[in-house]
């Protein structure tokens, strides 16, 4: 994983180099934060499943917070971060009752099965992949019995994708992660009832047809993906 220097340099200008990084896609920061928790919404609803701790596992400076609040008013939110500097900058830019966590390179200091949904959303790609066997175990520690792992990353067989990550500051270095290589390292550490489905198929100017995307989940193209899977 990066460090906590490498992330804070990028903290201040990290919404700014989000939004000129995506501008391919013509559609703003705010649109893929939002999609990701409706369609963790919708998940935890068809398994009749009401979070009441999330964990969100690199929240960076924040951009999925007023989308928690929409949709999971009722949840405790846990912010959590390896780059204090960012988690500050959160603090700022959305105050309200959420719990702030500062991850160590180590591991996350939780107790053992104190969260009921890990949410993650393209933080893996910044973990050396010799390294992600251990944060998917940590993250399957800390989650209770019957809980959910909901983690979105990039495509890497998306070619849209691979320039923007290619051509963006914050992803220096970032290597990809295929979606059936995290499916298979999910199930090697204990997760269970895994589902991979894809994500964003047509860019604003196409968006007409993005309600057909409910049937393109298991196409291998969509710029993003994400791996959901519940501890048994």
């Amino acid at each position: 994983m990066k460090t906590e220097a490498e992330f804070d340099q990028y903290a201040e200008d990290y919404y700014q180099m989000l939004k000129s990084s995506i501008t391919k896609s013509g559609e703003q920061p705010e649109f893929f934060a939002e999609y990701k928790i409706q369609d963790t919404l919708q998940l935890t609803k068809k398994l009749s499943f009401d979070p009441k701790v999330i964990f969100d596992f690199g929240s960076g400076i924040g951009n999925s917070i007023p989308f928690f609040r929409k949709y999971f008013p009722k949840s405790k939110l846990i912010c959590a971060d390896i780059s204090s500097k960012s988690l500050d900058i959160s603090k700022k830019r959305f105050p309200g009752s959420e719990e702030y966590f500062r991850i160590y390179e180590g591991g996350i200091d939780l107790p053992d099965e104190s969260v009921d949904l890990v949410f993650s959303t393209c933080v893996f790609h910044h973990i050396d992949h010799e390294e992600h066997s251990h944060w998917l175990r940590e993250l399957l520690r800390i989650l209770k019995v019957n809980g959910v792992l909901m983690i979105f990353e990039h495509n890497p067989s998306n070619p849209l994708t691979v320039s923007t990550v290619k051509h963006c500051p914050f992803d220096v270095n970032a290597k990809l992660i295929p979606g059936r290589q995290l499916k298979s390292l999910i199930r090697n550490v204990g997760g269970r009832n895994i589902d991979l489905a894809y994500r964003i198929f047509f860019p604003h100017a196409l968006s007409f047809l993005r309600p057909f995307e409910k049937y393109l989940k298991k196409i291998h193209f969509g710029a993003q993906y994400y791996v959901c899977a519940r501890k048994l």
